[in-house]
């Protein structure tokens, strides 16, 4: 079906899912700007993360089985060209309405990170497949430090708008990259028309447990993630702090631990150690908002923070993965699609409610918030250790 596995295209796949992810991320150390361009107030910017959030999980739910359909190399063409298009939209947008459903656009065309990831793990054998996921997902944790760094910068030098009209040109030099460097891949022939897909991935969603028990920590994880991400701008923009969108910015790079756990993590889950990470990982979430509701007084506090929310969620997110496209090799692209909508619902319900909570009773409620979000992930976790043969099984088969 494809080309023989290659250090070098996985890489590849690495960079393009870096540009690709950091569209979704991009807005989060703009909503200041945003709100002030577009006179929306600080209690309701939380929705233009929402509504990316919303795209995303509406292309995990109807884009990404696509791989386990159609040719990839055309389906991640026609995602960046597309992608470029929304971005465009976004950075022109004169009305909030329109901000919104180019938001959503982006958001439904940056699942070309899912179908990136499933055609990686085809790609890789048995032995390699926690090696080649945790590559590609190192580079998607790298394009979200990357939007978060650059979006400060450029806002700060050309305006929240220049942000997405760069955006979009790169998804341009990305598609003509894939167009010229991927070899053809023969189109998947495991399911006879786009409906059948359609009702399997909800077939997988009914059927899979590894699948159900690890899209509900994905959502937890992704809550929690999506909860300091979205909240932690207005604390640091406002007094005593009263720190530039670089500023803000530079704080992603806090967050390279997530990179270095997304590395890792798979090469554990290979060695049948995916139940200790995932425990071990879960406690560290835990214990990260301990630090971080010091943000007011401490500046390193908060960087301590972020580092061990980072790590832990990265190493949980390629874990799930792992154990999840190993249970069910035949199936990838949907597996990853009806994964990826958990963590896609976790993310929006996480960024509305942190702006939410923050706008009422301020930023210790936004770390309880978070707390409670993430202690809830660690018990369901050891709630499922009680399931027949949650230890027992071998490394595929563990969720």
């Amino acid at each position: 079906m494809a080309p023989a596995y290659s250090p070098r295209l996985i890489l590849l796949f690495a960079i393009t899912c870096a540009l690709a992810v950091a569209n979704v991320y991009f807005a989060q150390p703009l909503l200041g700007s945003i709100a002030h361009s577009l006179s929306v107030t600080p209690s309701a910017i939380g929705v233009v993360v929402s509504a990316t959030q919303l795209g995303y999980a509406l292309g995990l739910l109807f884009i990404v089985p696509l791989g386990d359909l159609l040719n990839r190399k055309v389906l991640m063409l026609s995602q960046l060209l597309l992608s470029a298009v929304a971005l465009a939209v976004a950075g022109a947008a004169q009305q909030w309405s329109t901000l919104l459903m180019a938001m959503v656009l982006v958001g439904l065309m940056a699942v070309l990170v899912q179908v990136m990831v499933a055609c990686a793990a085809a790609l890789a054998g048995p032995a390699q497949r926690g090696r080649a996921v945790g590559a590609v997902t190192s580079g998607v944790v790298l394009g979200i430090l990357l939007a978060r760094l650059s979006a400060g910068v450029i806002a700060d030098l050309a305006g929240w708008r220049a942000v997405y009209f760069l955006s979009s040109a790169l998804m341009l030099v990305a598609a003509v990259v894939l167009w010229r460097v991927v070899p053809a891949m023969e189109k998947p022939a495991q399911v006879a028309s786009y409906p059948e897909l359609l009702r399997s991935v909800f077939g997988l969603l009914l059927r899979e447990r590894t699948l159900q028990v690890r899209g509900v920590l994905a959502s937890l994880i992704f809550a929690a993630f999506s909860v300091l991400w979205t909240a932690m701008v207005l604390p640091l923009s406002a007094a005593p702090w009263s720190l530039s969108h670089t500023q803000i910015g530079l704080f992603g790079l806090a967050g390279i631990a997530g990179a270095l756990a997304a590395s890792r993590a798979g090469q554990w889950t290979d060695r049948g150690l995916g139940q200790r990470v995932t425990g071990w990982s879960l406690v560290l979430l835990t214990l990260s908002w301990l630090p971080s509701a010091f943000v007011e007084t401490s500046l390193v506090a908060l960087v301590i923070g972020v580092i061990l929310l980072d790590f832990a969620v990265q190493a949980v997110h390629v874990t799930n993965q792992s154990l999840i496209l190993a249970a069910r090799p035949d199936a990838q692209s949907r597996l990853v699609g009806a994964y990826m909508c958990f963590y896609s619902v976790g993310s929006a319900l996480g960024a509305a409610a942190a702006t939410l909570v923050y706008g009422q009773w301020g930023w210790s409620a936004v770390c309880l918030l978070g707390g409670a979000t993430s202690l809830g992930a660690l018990l369901f976790w050891f709630a499922t250790l009680r399931l027949p043969g949650a230890l027992k099984v071998p490394c595929a088969q563990v969720y």
